[in-house]
């Protein structure tokens, strides 16, 4: 997904923070971590609120970056996204929200996306509400000055409508290791989300 994003800049730390983790759960879950990935997880710095969830979900997995092996990485992800005619879970907001993947919430996504001045990239091959596309397109949608009052919206119908069910089922995979820190960090995320968006209504 491609769009027209401003100058971060005139964006405030908390929403490139927002913005930010939403990009690095997109790189996790479209894809096996790479080395590079791999090593951006390493210099995760320790916060000073290290008693928080989400701080916990930072440090478990810049450990498991420390000692992860590529190879391993991209059998797990292959066990749980894509799998012998499919993986154990089913990444896709149409399929948490309707119960059948290229539904409803997927037409939805595709006329918002368009409205939105988003661009389907010709090299992805997975459709527009994949758990990574949707991480990736709101925090594009945060650290764009122009589109910040689409947050809540597009956040309510196309995140908090079933993001959160994802990353618990993620945590509880059977073929979860490393993955099961993604789910954690995603979980917390979610209610760190949900809580920030009842005080902004």
């Amino acid at each position: 997904m491609s769009g027209n994003s401003q100058s971060a800049a005139v964006v405030s730390d908390e929403e490139l923070a927002r913005s930010h983790l939403y990009r690095l759960l997109g790189r996790l879950l479209a894809a096996p971590p790479d080395q590079q990935v791999l090593e951006l997880l390493e210099s995760i710095d320790q916060q000073a609120e290290a008693d928080l969830p989400i701080a916990t979900a930072c440090s478990e997995l810049r450990e498991l970056a420390e000692t992860a092996q590529l190879e391993e990485l991209e059998q797990e992800y292959f066990k749980l996204f894509i799998g012998l005619g499919r993986g154990e879970l089913l990444p896709y907001a149409s399929w948490y929200v309707n119960g059948a993947l290229m539904d409803r919430t997927l037409a939805s996504l595709r006329q918002d996306l368009k409205r939105l001045g988003f661009v389907r990239q010709d090299d992805v091959a997975e459709p527009e509400d994949h758990v990574a596309a949707v991480c990736e397109t709101m925090g594009m949608i945060i650290s764009d000055v122009r589109l910040s009052l689409e947050q809540t919206a597009f956040y309510e119908q196309y995140v908090g409508a079933w993001m959160s069910r994802f990353f618990a089922d993620l945590q509880t995979a059977e073929a979860a290791r490393f993955y099961q820190s993604v789910g954690r960090l995603g979980g917390h995320f979610m209610e760190i989300e949900k809580e920030y968006f009842s005080l902004s209504n």
